[in-house]
């Protein structure tokens, strides 16, 4: 057996397709806990760093894990243990396992998680929705379908292509209408409605769509996209694919990588109406 890698050359694979200096300034990436000289033969990426997903990893014996979303966003004086976040923090390190957050630097990257999200859905990027000075990066995807479809089968096609949650998958417009074009925005995107709309594109998906915001988009004047509502989950899930792959091809089996299909949405029961 070859001798194992270090989380530093895990990390150093991440860095490269997820610079850091493409984090906004209010993110908080990079490595959270543990030592980047230690060996690391089993990697878990996540969406989120939570007791169900740190339970994960100890069943796994995972030496490192990979999140979306960190877990000290805002600024702390302390983790003690007997906090939610600190007491990740102590399992973690009791169980010599390292965590790693690649946020809106992996929001921003070429690939990233819109682009994710846009192969998941089946669309042929063509650009950023929300481009950055470069020009190159930036925030959401534009992409097309090979064949336009009604709305209501592209609500199917995304929910098909989703991991499932309770809440599910929402449309918001004429069920009948063509879809070709379409926008897309892993985690909360709707300070990006008016963007989408000025794109022109006929339908946008994202996640965290809020009332307000979305009604008076749909009340605008003129062609506006048919929306598309997702889970914050379920709509940044699909990076945790394409990060595992770039560790697994870097690595050649020196590695094994695993994603976390347990589903953290904060939403777990539903119920409906069954009276009149």
């Amino acid at each position: 057996m070859s001798a194992p890698s270090a989380i530093s050359e895990v990390l150093s694979v991440l860095e490269r397709a997820y610079p850091p200096e493409l984090a906004e300034s209010w993110d908080a990436v990079g490595l959270v806990c543990g030592d980047p000289a230690e060996p690391v033969r089993r990697v878990l990426f996540c969406v989120d760093p939570v007791a169900e997903t740190v339970d994960e990893a100890v069943e796994l014996g995972a030496q490192l894990i990979v999140a979306h979303h960190p877990l000290l966003l805002r600024g702390v004086h302390g983790v003690p243990a007997d906090t939610a976040k600190g007491s990740l923090v102590h399992r973690m390190i009791r169980a010599g396992i390292a965590l790693y957050c690649a946020h809106t630097n992996a929001d921003s990257a070429d690939p990233g998680v819109s682009d994710a999200l846009a192969q998941a859905i089946g669309l042929r990027v063509t650009g950023p929705l929300e481009p950055k000075a470069d020009g190159v990066t930036g925030i959401g995807r534009l992409g097309e379908l090979p064949e336009p479809e009604p709305f209501a089968a592209f609500v199917q096609r995304v929910a098909d292509a989703l991991p499932a949650t309770v809440p599910g998958v929402l449309g918001a417009g004429d069920p009948d209408r063509l879809i070709r074009t379409v926008a897309v925005s892993g985690g909360a995107g709707d300070s990006y409605l008016k963007r989408a709309t000025e794109t022109g594109v006929d339908a946008f998906v994202t996640a965290d769509l809020r009332h307000h915001p979305a009604g008076e988009h749909l009340a605008g004047r003129g062609p506006v996209p048919a929306l598309v509502g997702l889970t914050h989950w379920a709509s940044e899930w699909p990076w945790c694919g394409q990060a595992s792959a770039l560790v697994a091809q870097a690595f050649a089996g020196n590695v094994d990588v695993h994603v976390s299909t347990r589903c953290t949405d904060p939403w777990n029961v539903r119920a409906e109406r069954t009276s009149i």
